[in-house]
């Protein structure tokens, strides 16, 4: 089984797009969005949810009100001033969005009256698309442990994959350089980065190349919007060039991809000239890449 990641060095390049254009060309494949921090896959492609599963991880301190002394000492021990009193001031709190974890007011507390609880994080979903199988996930408002999620359902999507026989695992993962994009790309085959032809694009490709070089993933990049601003395109294929990364294609510009979006469909099966950029560059990407998926005849 193949695995194919497409990232970005910034949000916005339109990653997500040709991403869902690719789900439309592929054969056998199972999709992953691993942009758990801001998913929106599901926006193109209009999931069926058939699983639901609860994302936990971390922990966070809660006190029993029941057996507190309110001697105060979990709040004196607390470095993230995430206890205080509530109420009448006989009673202590924690802030479950200002708590650390780290543990130290359960064994400060001399009544032991503060459990250490495991802390839900946020969902992951098996879903049932047009194009196949998805897993993706939403992670909860402030909660950390996003490559540790990226991680959760990649692996529940390779399941899903060897299950069935489907010979491609087709990665949506996040934009930038940090830990979940760390945890899209460990172990893939190769790695699509989508450019926009802007100065912060091309800084951030910059970035997002070396991460991909540091872990030997062969790399491709295209450019997408490339004729809004041709100077900065022709530096990014360049600075690829230079990095021993190969040039996947450009992408016009199309108003129609807006379009799609509106109508909840990839580019490829709404049309235009961005549809036609795209599926080049997906027949480059096949032939680079040795025993991808072929693409469907329909």
């Amino acid at each position: 089984m193949q695995q194919l990641a497409v990232i970005s060095g910034k949000g916005g390049t339109g990653k997500t797009s040709v991403v869902a254009c690719f789900a439309a060309l592929a054969g056998e494949k199972v999709l992953v969005d691993c942009d758990v921090d801001a998913a929106d896959l599901h926006l193109v492609l209009s999931p069926t949810i058939l699983e639901t599963h609860e994302f936990r991880s971390g922990h966070v301190a809660r006190i029993r009100e029941e057996d507190c002394r309110f001697c105060g000492e979990c709040m004196e021990s607390c470095r993230f001033d995430a206890i205080g009193p509530v109420g009448d001031g006989f009673c202590y709190q924690v802030d479950p969005i200002a708590c650390e974890g780290c543990r130290v007011c359960v064994e400060f507390c001399p009544a032991q009256a503060i459990d250490f609880e495991e802390r839900t994080c946020g969902e992951w979903f098996i879903s049932e698309t047009s194009h196949g199988p998805m897993v993706h996930a939403r992670l909860g408002i402030a909660a950390e442990n996003s490559g540790k999620l990226v991680t959760t359902i990649r692996q529940a999507g390779h399941e899903i994959a060897e299950n069935q026989g489907r010979s491609l695992l087709l990665i949506d993962g996040p934009p930038g350089i940090g830990c979940p994009v760390i945890a899209s790309i460990t172990g893939t085959d190769f790695v699509l980065v989508v450019a926009e032809p802007t100065l912060s694009s091309l800084h951030d490709f910059d970035r997002v190349i070396s991460l991909t070089a540091h872990f030997r993933i062969p790399t491709a990049v295209c450019v997408n919007k490339w004729d809004l601003n041709p100077e900065i395109t022709r530096r990014i294929e360049q600075a690829a060039r230079s990095r021993n990364v190969s040039i996947a294609g450009r992408v016009r510009y199309d108003p129609a991809v807006t379009q799609a979006q509106v109508k909840r469909l990839s580019t490829v099966e709404y049309g235009g000239q961005a549809a036609d950029d795209i599926r080049k560059v997906w027949e480059r990407i096949r032939a680079r890449t040795t025993g991808l998926v072929q693409i469907d005849s329909h």
